[in-house]
């Protein structure tokens, strides 16, 4: 079995990016599958063609994307990605989209194809915050989630895939309000771990609660 885990290089003023940071860090093989990495650009429609192109390359069984959500507190395994672009910030390239469709012909969102709430439970067992995420937000990681998923959906690839996000490092967030949420990477290179075996160990998910009210 082979994974594509693809990862973000820094934007936003960043000067690392913990996605990259973590994924770097994974063993070349996990329960048995082997592991190919990928740094991503922060950059609309690029990321999108960059990861599809390593897909056709090396025809993983598996993808998982990882972002940096910074602001959140724990891993946040995302359950949908929407058809639409909108850039609260530039790209790395400098193009900000504003209301764009991400495939004017494609789905409105597509869900993941991995067992995200499985998932979540086994990183908690690590003793690691994770919970289920019901928006990848606007930007340039939900647009690559959607252009994943979009291709597995019109080409009818054998194939799953999902996306994580993860907090700051500590480091990045020393001149930010004392109130700003962040994670040890060692923390985060255990639930991305965790998170390949149990996709690599099953495509059941558990039924149970891990909704939101707002």
């Amino acid at each position: 079995m082979k994974i594509l885990i693809s990862a973000f290089e820094p934007f936003g003023g960043e000067s690392i990016n913990p996605a990259f940071e973590a994924v770097k860090r994974l063993p070349e093989v996990i329960a048995g599958a082997q592991i190919i990495k990928q740094e991503v650009p922060v950059v609309f429609n690029l990321s999108i063609q960059q990861v599809v192109a390593r897909i056709d390359e090396v025809q993983p069984d598996l993808w998982l994307g990882v972002g940096q959500a910074g602001g959140r507190f724990d891993i946040t395994v995302e359950r949908v990605a929407i058809n639409v672009s909108d850039g609260r910030i530039a790209d790395n390239a400098g193009y900000q989209p504003v209301d764009e469709p991400i495939d004017p012909a494609g789905e409105t969102a597509y869900f993941s194809s991995i067992p995200i709430k499985t998932i979540v439970a086994e990183i908690r067992n690590q003793h690691i915050p994770a919970s289920v995420s019901y928006s990848a937000g606007t930007y340039v990681c939900n647009h690559l989630m959607y252009g994943v998923l979009n291709h597995i959906h019109k080409n009818q690839l054998e194939m799953r895939g999902g996306f994580i996000h993860i907090p700051f490092l500590p480091d990045q967030v020393v001149t930010k309000p004392n109130t700003t949420p962040s994670m040890a990477l060692e923390l985060m290179i255990k639930a991305l771990e965790t998170a390949v075996q149990v996709m690599v160990s099953t495509t059941a998910d558990l039924k149970q609660p891990e909704g939101a009210t707002h």
